[in-house]
């Protein structure tokens, strides 16, 4: 599943590009804080495996005004670098490949 073309942001990461976002309106169970805001990541230009990244923290668009610490480019690097170590690949097909960036939890 490849990202939307609007919104993501470029990153190089150890001399290779990707795309990542956040996206723009919350599920319902992230509206209503009941799960963490999350971000997306795949390679710029040979888009396979998209990481799903788990933030711990709320959305931006959270309805009960809970305070929402935005996703930097730092955060992105770390992540990806963490999945890389961790199995994924980013350039072959497959299933979202998951990544708790909480620090709670291991890569799936």
């Amino acid at each position: 599943m490849a990202l939307p073309r609007g919104g993501a942001r470029r990153i190089v990461v150890d001399g290779t590009a990707y795309r990542w976002r956040v996206r723009r309106r919350p599920t319902y169970a992230q509206a209503l804080g009941w799960t963490a805001g999350t971000f997306a990541v795949e390679h710029a230009d040979t888009p396979g495996t998209t990481l799903i990244v788990t933030t711990g923290r709320p959305h931006p668009g959270n309805l009960l005004g809970h305070d929402a610490v935005p996703v930097l480019p730092s955060e992105v690097a770390r992540a990806v670098r963490r999945a890389l170590g961790a199995g994924w690949s980013p350039t072959t097909a497959g299933s979202p490949f998951r990544l708790d960036g909480s620090g709670g939890g291991q890569a799936s």
